[in-house]
């Protein structure tokens, strides 16, 4: 057993000194919108789109702070109302009446998507044809999904920010709820594998290919949307803010611009995860279509996963088991064992740790990261069962694009976060 937990050890080793050293330094979680960005002289036009499915519980709170934003130029929300049918739309008008913002505020009903277009980029295609013709001059569009509550200037640094370091696209990851006992185990984790995922810093940088967007709240430059193709251009993408993210950086190179990926307390998740099971549905829906539905690719992620999360643990444990209770010729691979597992886990708590902090977690808390990504691995398998079976890409009653009339018996209601 010792041997054994040796030689699975040291490449577990190995991965976080490759993970600390050479991933971006994806683990600083420090890349944060900048309060000393030169504000320009003359504030462009922006037009938000708010795609809403069935939000009618949190639509209000969302709409509060868009339509109070402290934002100097011309600034209009379209609401775009994806078939819903609990009165989103209705509370959104009541909303923007009680906030004061019925002109700066309109509702675009988005209809049924046609085969082959996944129902949130549909609904963001109609708004943004909606914008054009009614606005035409707004220089930015911000996309912000419906749960999402905003600071007040929250648009002001964006725009700042886009404008200052010549941007296409700005976008935070939006704060997840964090205070439930299965938030607290699950949504720290699930931020930290999303920057190891695509590292912010290598988004930040022209000269890397990584493209990631936070879909909760982009702000796009219009002609840089229009150059790519519009909304059509990603029309059945289910993760559509990562694959919008990198068909603009593709071409804001070529013009010698960029786009940026940060987090920060400026946009928050105001939906609670009631349990388990909205947090699973959530990473289910997307994370077998991460790995380009590939077997492989698969096989590799759950091994990555073990190794990475699990060994470094089992070493520790197993190599002190060793020490002490087997015979003394294998006490040197339990040495070994116990070393590299110690060094992997401190280096796995140093990486965690600032985006625990983030969370307000206490330091303790990373010691939970090991049985996280277990579970996270479990989920990523149960992604793939879904896809195999038919079921993958369920969100609110469709999965993913949707399909021809002759197969939409697939399309399950779901009430899905």
């Amino acid at each position: 057993m010792a041997t054994v937990l040796a030689a699975l050890a040291i490449p577990a080793l190995l991965i976080w000194i490759y993970l600390i050293l050479f991933r971006g330094r994806f683990w600083l979680a420090n890349q944060k919108l900048r309060d000393d960005a030169e504000e320009p002289g003359a504030w462009p036009a922006v037009v938000a789109l708010v795609p809403a499915r069935n939000e009618a519980d949190v639509i209000k709170q969302t709409l509060d702070t868009l339509l109070m934003q402290d934002y100097p130029g011309p600034f209009h929300v379209i609401l775009i109302d994806d078939e819903s049918t609990d009165g989103t739309a209705h509370q959104a008008k009541l909303a923007a009446r009680e906030a004061g913002g019925e002109k700066s505020f309109t509702v675009v009903r988005a209809g049924e998507p046609p085969a082959g277009w996944s129902g949130k980029v549909w609904a963001l295609a109609q708004g943004w044809a909606h914008a054009r013709q009614t606005f035409p001059d707004a220089r930015y569009v911000w996309l912000s999904d419906a749960d999402i509550s905003h600071w007040l200037g929250n648009l002001r640094q964006l725009v700042s920010k886009a404008e200052d370091d010549k941007l296409d696209l700005v976008s935070l990851m939006a704060m997840l709820s964090c205070e439930s006992p299965w938030e607290r185990f699950l949504i720290p984790p699930f931020v930290f594998f999303f920057q190891k995922l695509y590292p912010f810093p290598w988004v930040n940088n022209s000269a890397r290919a990584t493209a990631a967007a936070g879909g909760g709240c982009v702000l796009l430059r219009a002609d840089a949307l229009e150059a790519a193709g519009g909304f059509a251009a990603i029309k059945g993408a289910l993760i559509d803010d990562c694959a919008l993210a990198g068909l603009i950086k593709a071409r804001a190179v070529e013009r010698d611009r960029g786009i940026w990926l940060g987090l920060g307390e400026e946009a928050e998740s105001i939906r609670p995860y009631e349990g388990l099971k909205p947090i699973w549905d959530m990473v289910t829906r997307s994370a077998y279509t991460q790995l380009n539905h590939s077997p492989l690719l698969l096989l590799g992620t759950l091994l990555g996963m073990v190794f990475t999360y699990l060994v470094p643990p089992a070493a520790v444990l197993g190599g002190l088991f060793a020490g002490f209770f087997l015979d003394e010729s294998v006490a040197a691979y339990a040495a070994l064992a116990l070393l590299a597992g110690c060094a992997a886990s401190g280096l796995m708590a140093l990486a965690a740790w600032p985006t625990y902090r983030l969370y307000g977690e206490p330091p303790w808390m990373i010691a939970t990261l090991p049985l996280a990504g277990l579970l996270y691995a479990v989920m990523t398998l149960d992604s793939a069962c879904r896809h195999w079976m038919g079921r993958g890409g369920r969100w609110k009653g469709r999965i993913g694009a949707t399909k021809a009339r002759a197969t939409t018996g697939l399309e399950e209601s779901l009430a899905d976060h």
